[in-house]
Parts: C-alpha cells; sequence; structure tokens
C-alpha cells in the first residue's frame, strides 16, 4: 500500500523509530564517503509556492547522493496558476515521477494531491505542518543525548506549523513536550485535541516563558511571523518579546540545556546572537540533518511497492 508523509501523526512510533535508526545508518555512511545509489532511476518532483533554503537544497542534495534526480518547479512553473486542478495535475505527474515534494501554504492542497497521485506525496511545509523539519530535529536531539525518551522537550514562541508538528511527535513519540505560547498565537486547536487524545498526555501548553523552560533539556523556538504573516511583524514583536531565547530566560534550563532553531533566524527578535551562536546551540547540527533524515524519507517512500 502507497505511503504519504504528510503529517507525523499518520506514522506509528516503530516506523518514525525505523526512519530514524536508517537516517543514522546514511549519516554515517557519508561521513566515510560510502554512497548508494539506491534511487537510481527514480526522479522527484519539488513543488514550491514558498521560498526555501534548507529543504530544496537538503532534497536535492539527498536525491543526488542517492542515485536519483529532482525536478524543480516553482508556483509560475505549473499550469495550477491557469485553472488546472490539484486533481488533474497529480494524475499527470504521476506519469512523469516516482514521488512529489510540495512546499505550499495550504495543508488542504498538499491533502488533495496525496488523495489523486499515484505516487508518494512528501510535505516540505504548509502553513499547518513542517513534518520533516520535527523528524530532524528528534533525530539531532537523540544523536546528542542518545535518546529522546525521558527528555524535557520546550517550545517557545508563535504557535504556528512548527509547534503543531511537535505535538504530532509528542503524542505519536511519548516525550514530554511544554508550549509556551502567547493566547492569541497557540497551537492548532484540533491538533492539540487529537494529539491529547490520542497518547499525549505528557503534552502541556502555558503562557510564562519562564515557567515553560525551567529545567528544560531542550529549547526550541522559531520566527515570530512566518512566511505570509510580515504585515503583522510589528504587532507580533510586541506580543512576543517576553518569549525571546536570550541568556536570562536559558538561566531557568537544565545546565546542559540544548538549545534549537529551525531557521532562517531573525537574530536579535526571537533569539539573540549569544544564544544561537554560543556552546548550547546545535543548530547547525539540525540543520545539517535535515539531509540524512529525508534521505531516509525518500528511500522509504519511493523504494515501496505500489
Amino acid at each position: 500500500m502507497r505511503k504519504d508523509f504528510l503529517s507525523l501523526f499518520d506514522w506509528t512510533k516503530e516506523e518514525l523509530d525505523e526512519l530514524l535508526a536508517y537516517a543514522q545508518k546514511l549519516k554515517r555512511g557519508q561521513k566515510k564517503g560510502t554512497f548508494r545509489p539506491s534511487l537510481s532511476g527514480k526522479t522527484i518532483g519539488m513543488i514550491f509556492d514558498k521560498p526555501s533554503t534548507r529543504t530544496r537544497v537538503s532534497f536535492e542534495a539527498g536525491m543526488a547522493q542517492l542515485g536519483g534526480q529532482s525536478i524543480f518547479l516553482s508556483a509560475g512553473d505549473l499550469q495550477l496558476t491557469r485553472g488546472e486542478t490539484i486533481a488533474d495535475t497529480a494524475r499527470v505527474m504521476s506519469r512523469y515521477v516516482d514521488g512529489v515534494v510540495i512546499r505550499t501554504f495550504s495543508h488542504k492542497m498538499v491533502e488533495d494531491f496525496a488523495a489523486h497521485a499515484q505516487i508518494a506525496v512528501i510535505n516540505g511545509l504548509t502553513d499547518l505542518l513542517h513534518p520533516c523539519q520535527i523528524l530532524s530535529d528528534v533525530f539531532t536531539i537523540s544523536e546528542k543525548r542518545d535518546h529522546y525518551e525521558n527528555l524535557s522537550i520546550v517550545y517557545v514562541g508563535d504557535g504556528n506549523n512548527v509547534a503543531n508538528s511537535w505535538i504530532n511527535a509528542a503524542s505519536r513519540l511519548g516525550f514530554a513536550l511544554t508550549l509556551a505560547c502567547p493566547r492569541e498565537f497557540q497551537p492548532n486547536k484540533g491538533i492539540l485535541a487529537r494529539a491529547l487524545q490520542e497518547g499525549g498526555s505528557r503534552i502541556r501548553l502555558i503562557e510564562n516563558p519562564r515557567e515553560a523552560v525551567r529545567g528544560a533539556d531542550v529549547v526550541y523556538t522559531d520566527v515570530w511571523a512566518s512566511m505570509g504573516q510580515e504585515r503583522e511583524s510589528k504587532k507580533r514583536a510586541e506580543v512576543f518579546e517576553p518569549f525571546q531565547i536570550n541568556q536570562e530566560l536559558l538561566k531557568g534550563a537544565g545546565k546542559d540545556v540544548l538549545v534549537m532553531h529551525c531557521l532562517p533566524a531573525h537574530r536579535g527578535e526571537e533569539i539573540t546572537d549569544e544564544v544561537i551562536d554560543g556552546p548550547h546551540s546545535i543548530v547547525w547540527d539540525q540543520a545539517e540533518n535535515r539531509l540524512h533524515v529525508q534521505k531516509a524519507i525518500l528511500e522509504r517512500l519511493l523504494k515501496q511497492k505500489p
């Protein structure tokens, strides 16, 4: 049966752990200079409605390292902009490529594409979810601490697509997650409710960042205004000022706390230079690991039987 990668909630703990273990194997191989052309002859299409650095480069590099090819398609490259339906585009793309990575605004667009496609569909980011990012973040945490199960992970900032995917990850993988978000910028209520109902007993949502980071093993943040929200930047800066990750806030966290940011960072806003460039930051390892985890996802999906 064909499987997509639209949300972490669609995968079991066992399946996600298998991806993490395989990503580690792929990373070790790359460091040794060993590349397996496991996707030789395979091609992915990359439909991107939003700008991208890490997602685009890591998927393109990943496919090249696995022996496959990628075709980048920006918003203006497809007939979608001239009225062709999502369903028809999905049917046509299914005849040309072996999988599609989509980075867009509407999560429903990705779901509709997957519903009509006969190939694997990967969510490269929507306004609702960013599953590739969070799976690679869990991989990075496991790499630094040898596990993720017994750690206290704290997300501070906007209740955006990254926060939503952290909730899905905590529900599926069972670690403790605290989210500190302003009242008017909290995560998706439906995602939180489902997570709490289906095994997310260790998830809590509060409004006080100082309380949230107390004793934390991992402190994570993201930009205060995501793509498409630039007009709200001034208002958000005022609301989120107490949620900045700085040295003063980190005093309450664990002494060996790991600091993470999915990038791009607005230095001096959600995180200070002193912190992102400091000894607790694992931001650059985090960015690199997008490559290794996405290679594992690509192999799993593109080699699956129809």
